[in-house]
């Protein structure tokens, strides 16, 4: 009996011990609390290096004004080619589908749809190249339903841009912002119509800046005059029917034309990437000027850097430069003769090791100094030929 009260006394001291240690605990894990200035507080708690810490509403971007200054501005675009065209029109059959194109100019259908930023009020618009590079027929989706027919004002497959233009006045357009000044961590919005869903914002940071990847052309140390890539990396989400929209920051200022994603599955895998705006604003002005596509100049040389060469087995007394493989071929291997390069006296073997007093280490050097020549520029291009320096103007020509 006396065994029996003593474990009936440790049972109601154990639970009033409980009861206090629960409720003290209750009291003190009240962890966020709301006041009027929206501001959010941490109670103290264990540990004193907390009691401080505080949580404003300020440090949660918010994207609405950037999705309402985007949206307007950013349009649906549903191109297609004539075979594309006519193949719709014409199909009567399964057979007829897959072979009726062939009765017109024997070309493949070709149509897809992207995205579009209106930059002025006029109706012109920054889109892909890969979006209506190929395109005869294009139609654009404005933000309020209107469906317009648009025209192709000129192209530049170089860095994936063309200006289509649709017509009509006081349209909602988006400024180009300066790209330079982007810094890697900062919030960005994705605007654009994936998948055919339209009006789409997706919110991200800017994970870096700068990225070649060679996505615009597979070729890398190929051939030199070929691409211009300099991309934002974000982790907005960017997928298929993006292609063209419009990358802005949290005011909704212009700082990219979404192109590509990087992705083992073909859409959104965490990395997506955009053309900076002040690229994007030089080759608008470019194709403004010259009314139509951009012809971009070219060496017309097969290159690669100093280390690749050794490796396959060149030997090259030069730990910098570019070495000189050959010259681009047509498909028979027939060397073509209008390389501007080859015409100037360049030779296989020879290693460019300057181009215009601008010393060149690497393939990354010598495109970035001939990204933007024009037809008809003379460089002087300074290789290293049997030991020796030689200096020989070329005169550029279109690019190959």
């Amino acid at each position: 009996m006396k065994s029996l009260f003593q474990l009936i006394i440790a049972g109601v001291i154990g639970g009033a011990i409980a009861f206090g240690a629960f409720k003290a605990f209750d009291k003190d894990t009240v962890i966020y609390q709301e006041i009027p200035a929206k501001t959010y507080q941490t109670n103290q708690v264990a540990n004193a290096s907390s009691k401080n810490a505080t949580y404003s509403s300020a440090d949660v971007p918010d994207f609405v004004v950037a999705a309402n200054k985007a949206n307007p501005a950013v349009v649906h675009i549903s191109a297609q080619n004539e075979e594309a065209k006519n193949y719709q029109e014409n199909r009567r059959s399964p057979q007829d589908n897959f072979w009726g194109y062939r009765r017109y100019r024997g070309e493949r259908p070709q149509a897809g749809t992207g995205s579009g930023v209106l930059i002025s009020d006029d109706g012109f618009i920054v889109t892909n190249n890969h979006v209506v590079g190929f395109a005869d027929f294009i139609e654009v989706t404005m933000h309020d339903g209107t469906i317009l027919s648009a025209t192709k004002v000129g192209t530049d497959p170089s860095t994936d841009l063309a200006v289509i233009k649709i017509e009509g006045q006081s349209f909602p357009h988006l400024e180009m912002s300066n790209s330079d000044k982007v810094q890697v961590g900062q919030w960005v919005v994705a605007v654009g119509n994936p998948f055919n869903l339209t009006s789409t914002v997706t919110a991200g940071i800017v994970s870096a800046m700068g990225r070649d990847l060679d996505i615009i052309q597979n070729d890398k140390s190929i051939v030199v005059d070929k691409t211009i890539e300099e991309f934002i990396q974000t982790d907005a989400v960017v997928n298929p029917g993006n292609s063209g929209g419009a990358l802005v920051n949290v005011k909704g200022d212009l700082i990219g034309i979404n192109t590509a994603i990087s992705s083992p599955t073909g859409v959104y895998a965490g990395y997506s990437f955009a053309i900076p705006s002040n690229l994007v604003k030089r080759v608008v002005d470019e194709i403004m000027e010259v009314g139509g596509d951009v012809q971009r100049a070219a060496l017309g040389v097969q290159i690669g850097d100093i280390d690749e060469v050794k490796k396959v087995g060149i030997e090259v007394d030069r730990n910098r430069g570019v070495y000189i493989i050959g010259f681009p071929e047509d498909r028979y291997g027939r060397r073509l003769a209008y390389s501007s390069a080859e015409q100037a006296g360049i030779e296989v073997g020879d290693i460019i090791v300057s181009v215009n007093n601008k010393q060149v280490d690497d393939t990354n050097d010598l495109q970035e100094t001939l990204k933007f020549a024009k037809i008809g520029d003379t460089l002087d291009v300074t290789v290293f030929r049997n030991g020796r320096k030689k200096t020989i103007p070329v005169k550029l020509r279109q690019g190959i």
